[in-house]
Parts: structure tokens; sequence; C-alpha cells
């Protein structure tokens, strides 16, 4: 059976190298499967998990966001950060989490100031959820 070459990488370096037989990526639209075959695209993808099965194993991972290009035996993903699940520090995450909604209680709400945070806690809670994946 094909299988699919996956790559994903991010600005620091080479985190995955496999072939595989299926991968699910978090695109900005939602999740969306990859098996060999599949019709080339690119799609921007928003902070999530990024699952990629071998069999009946499946890895996850946490994408920060970036792009997945797409073609009938390959998927390359070009992430702005990515981490194992298993990497993934949660207390880390929870206080990040817990900093930042100390910083909004402080902003008015149409503050220019209080989008990068709320971007923030939106992908730190898709990372803590990733981590439960493992």
């Amino acid at each position: 059976m094909a299988k699919l070459k996956v790559e994903v990488v991010t600005p620091e370096r080479r985190l995955v190298q496999l072939e595989a037989d299926e991968v699910i990526a978090p695109g900005a639209q939602g999740l969306f499967g990859v098996r060999p075959g599949h019709a080339p695209f690119l799609s921007l993808l928003q902070p999530g998990p990024l699952t990629v099965r071998e069999g009946a194993k499946s890895e996850p991972y946490f994408v920060s966001g970036g792009f997945a290009e797409v073609g009938p035996g390959n998927v390359r993903v070009l992430a702005d950060g990515a981490q194992p699940a298993k990497e993934i520090d949660v207390a880390l995450a929870k206080k990040k989490i817990s900093e930042a909604d100390e910083k909004l209680k402080l902003l008015e709400v149409t503050d220019p100031k209080a989008e990068p945070l709320r971007e923030l806690l939106r992908c730190e809670k898709k990372r803590i959820e990733v981590a439960a994946m493992k």
C-alpha cells in the first residue's frame, strides 16, 4: 500500500520526516485528513493537533499555525511552531494562560494590545488539549 511522505518543519528545526498512512491537520476552516493519492492543495493552519497515523498507531503533535502543502504522495507542514504532544509542558501552558488572563482584565476590549493576548490564550488552550491526546 502507498504511503505519504510526511515532513514537519519549524523555523528552528525539522521535527518530523517519516512515512505514514494518514495525516489529520488543523486547517484554517477546520480539521482535514490526507491519505495517499489526495488532490494537491495548500492550506493555512490554525493552532491545534496534527495527527500522524501509521497503521493502528497515532502520534499527536501540536502546531501553532503555519501552512500545509499537500500532494498525492506527500504532506509538508511549514509550522510557526510545533512539538510532540508528549513534550508539552502543561504547567507552563497553564501559567501562560493565567498571566494572559490577568493582563486582559486590565485592558479595554477594544485595546489593540488585547488581541495578541487573546491569540496566546487560544494557542495555549489548544496546546493543553493536544497534550491530553498523548
